[in-house]
């Protein structure tokens, strides 16, 4: 059973091979590494090159090595949160990459693993840490946060707008007994929300869920940090690929793309300034799956890529 849970179909992946530009010789840092879906390929177009693999899910871990040791062996993984690697490269002065790439989904095997917490659709423990080591869990938010702070991270980080009466109603029941299930939680979540919002598309829970993962993980400030100091590790002619599956993150690319590539031009100069921005975006709008990838890969449809060229 534990096998099923490696299953995982990478999104866009033509699509990022395409904008990647791999050269033979490439030296590639994926922050995302997963069960190795892109790097694979990444690692079959750099036979000269050399990849590095970040992810803190020793689970992920241990599947990548396995299944990348089959194609070569220049490459090395890295058991580290990303927002910590750019530091721990430079400390062994490994930077200069040509390219760098964040796919921010989580796995389908975390999704479909009901231990870990992170889907509304499999009865497990509330769990939802990407690193297994850390304290701090969905659980532990769920139960012990005061409700001012659930109320500002479901509409935060989930853009919840029924925030508050969930807030309420998940306080109700944990002054009862502990909340300490996926399925608790979402009878809780339903409980809270008026028929017509039950009787709509999409699942009732998905929302909070989401904020829950991206307050456990700490994913928005981890992202634009690790963003930030990747983007000063690229060669020049480099690139940076950004994958992302909700709108709060895509803000945060679609933002730190722009100024990096915009000119900060003062007002009022008499002269036509020459220079260029120091980075060049490869597609003004975001680029999105194919139709056959919308109909073959569920997982697909809130995907949005960004690329970033080194000029």
């Amino acid at each position: 059973m534990e096998q099923a849970y490696n299953h995982h179909v990478s999104v866009m992946l033509d699509e990022v091979i395409e904008y990647a530009n791999l050269k033979k010789n490439s030296k590639v840092l994926d922050m995302t590494l997963g069960r190795a879906g892109h790097s694979s390929e990444f690692l079959k177009r750099i036979p000269e090159g050399f990849l590095y693999g970040v992810d803190q899910d020793k689970e992920a871990l241990t599947f990548s090595e396995e299944r990348l040791s089959k194609i070569g062996t220049n490459f090395k993984t890295i058991d580290s949160n990303f927002a910590e690697v750019p530091e721990l490269l430079k400390e062994q002065n490994i930077q200069d990459f040509d390219f760098i790439f964040f796919d921010l989904g989580v796995s389908s095997p975390q999704f479909d693993d009901p231990k870990r917490g992170f889907s509304y659709r499999l009865d497990g423990p509330l769990d939802m840490r990407m690193n297994q080591n850390q304290e701090l869990s969905a659980k532990t938010i769920v139960n012990e946060w005061p409700v001012s702070k659930l109320i500002e991270i479901f509409y935060r980080y989930g853009e919840e707008k029924f925030a508050k009466q969930i807030a309420f109603q998940i306080d109700k029941v944990r002054h009862e007994k502990e909340i300490s299930t996926t399925f608790e939680l979402v009878d809780i979540i339903k409980s809270a929300l008026p028929q017509k919002v039950l009787k709509q598309k999409g699942h009732p829970a998905k929302q909070v869920f989401q904020a829950l993962r991206v307050a456990v993980n700490d994913e928005l400030t981890v992202f634009e940090k690790s963003l930030l100091d990747a983007l000063d590790m690229l060669n020049s002619d480099g690139r940076a690929v950004v994958i992302t599956f909700q709108s709060l993150e895509d803000r945060i690319c679609k933002s730190i793309f722009k100024e990096k590539s915009t000119l900060d031009i003062p007002e009022g100069l008499p002269v036509i300034i020459k220079e260029e921005a120091p980075f060049e975006l490869i597609s003004r709008k975001p680029i999105l799956p194919s139709e056959e990838e919308l109909n073959n890969n569920n997982r697909s449809h809130s995907a949005k890529m960004r690329i970033l060229r080194k000029r």
